[in-house]
């Protein structure tokens, strides 16, 4: 019975460490303004990343883009795979925001 509670505690300490690990930040950087994506052709990202010579689309897991809007920011995000689609922008998967 204590081997079976102590193979249960193992186990669970190794899903949490495997989960946290996943969480840290990783990714480029990027800067420009955050704004939200309205009415577009390719119909993926809650909001947009405008650059000076570019523009991302955005989606977030973690972060409330919202707060963001019209802001000149720095973030740290990673390319969604199999994007862009449609003549689109390439996607990112924004895990941390900074403004600038």
């Amino acid at each position: 019975m204590k081997l079976s509670k102590i193979l249960v505690l193992v186990a669970t300490l190794l899903i949490v460490s495997c989960k946290s690990s996943d969480s840290g930040e990783t990714g480029r950087q990027y800067s420009g303004i955050i704004e939200p994506a309205g009415i577009t052709t390719y119909q993926y990202g809650t909001h947009r990343l405008q650059t000076e010579n570019d523009f991302y689309a955005l989606t977030s897991d973690s972060v409330n883009l919202t707060n963001y809007e019209g802001e000149k920011v720095k973030l740290t995000a990673s390319q969604i795979e199999g994007y862009p689609v449609d003549g689109g922008p390439v996607y990112l998967l924004v895990t941390k925001v900074m403004k600038e």
